[in-house]
């Protein structure tokens, strides 16, 4: 036993023995009027993490080649093109190649999920959507984040006017996943990127397959949520078919009864969990955050 006990020592100086494996890496979406490293939210975050999780690699998605850049592409740049970008980043990432958890922040949930279903290399094991609008969102802009109110007043102009015309789907962020209730054949026909990953076209298997090889899809609800309309649109539910007043939970709506992105056998192995926060749309404490999404994380 002796030589054992000196044996494996000696096997670790040579670098023969595997230390202590490295935490898995995270990438961050920030949401709509934030950026990647906005001091007092996602610059936040991501210092949080790797103060709770020491020696995790922490991507923060920046979408162009500056902050400002990567604020305004939040309401401009065509969500495709944003997506297709992101999986361009992590494809070249070496510290992802052997796969990450993701977190999003209210859209970014949303375009997260997109990524997960469209590009599984690298592997995508955990995604955590805090406020995500999964089934979308309508009807206004109630309040608008940081100084981006007149940006927002001409949104919501610009939505009033003509939500599902090509001119604004193509480059306008929020037209692409606003989901009226009362226009469902025009959201179906004519949104280019919610209706197309929440399979309202048909169905793509690979998308399919892709989602359901997480191993958690979290999503977070605020249950003070005065921006997003439903609110419940942050756990896969919406409005129930042809009104806006009454909703109704995922397990109700035909995507999940027809299971078009396996939802229903995620939720049935275990794999769908459901959170909600007390306080209004992104706000919540750092206790709460570690004792409800660090265990995600680890």
């Amino acid at each position: 036993m002796a030589a054992l006990r000196v044996a494996v020592p000696v096997l670790a100086l040579l670098g023969l023995c595997p230390g202590p494996a490295a935490p898995t890496p995270l990438v961050i979406w920030h949401g709509m009027g934030d950026s990647c490293c906005n001091p007092v939210s996602m610059g936040f975050i991501q210092k949080l993490v790797e103060k709770k999780i020491p020696g995790i690699y922490v991507l923060s998605l920046k979408i162009g080649s500056n902050l400002i850049q990567d604020m305004e592409n939040s309401f401009f740049m065509n969500v495709n093109d944003q997506v297709r970008e992101v999986c361009s980043q992590l494809a070249m990432d070496p510290q992802l190649k052997g796969g990450y958890n993701a977190m999003g922040f209210s859209q970014g949930g949303q375009f997260l999920r997109a990524v997960a279903q469209r590009c599984p290399s690298p592997p995508m094991f955990n995604l955590i959507s805090i406020g995500g609008q999964h089934q979308g969102r309508v009807y206004g802009f109630p309040r608008c984040p940081g100084e981006s109110s007149h940006v927002c007043d001409w949104i919501r102009k610009t939505l009033d006017l003509g939500a599902y015309t090509k001119s604004v789907q193509e480059h306008l962020v929020q037209a692409e996943y606003w989901h009226d209730p009362l226009k469902e054949e025009d959201y179906r026909k004519n949104s280019i990127f919610l209706a197309d990953i929440n399979q309202e076209r048909g169905i793509n298997e690979t998308y399919k397959k892709n989602l359901m090889a997480l191993k958690k899809f979290v999503m977070v609800k605020f249950l003070n949520d005065t921006m997003v309309d439903p609110p419940i649109s942050e756990w896969f539910g919406f409005y129930k078919s042809g009104q806006a007043k009454e909703t109704i939970p995922l397990q109700e709506t035909s995507l999940y009864k027809e299971d078009r992105l396996g939802l229903q056998e995620m939720d049935k192995a275990g794999k769908l969990v459901f959170l909600g926060v007390k306080g209004d749309h992104l706000h919540f404490s750092e206790e709460w955050f570690d004792k409800s999404i660090l265990p995600f994380l680890q």
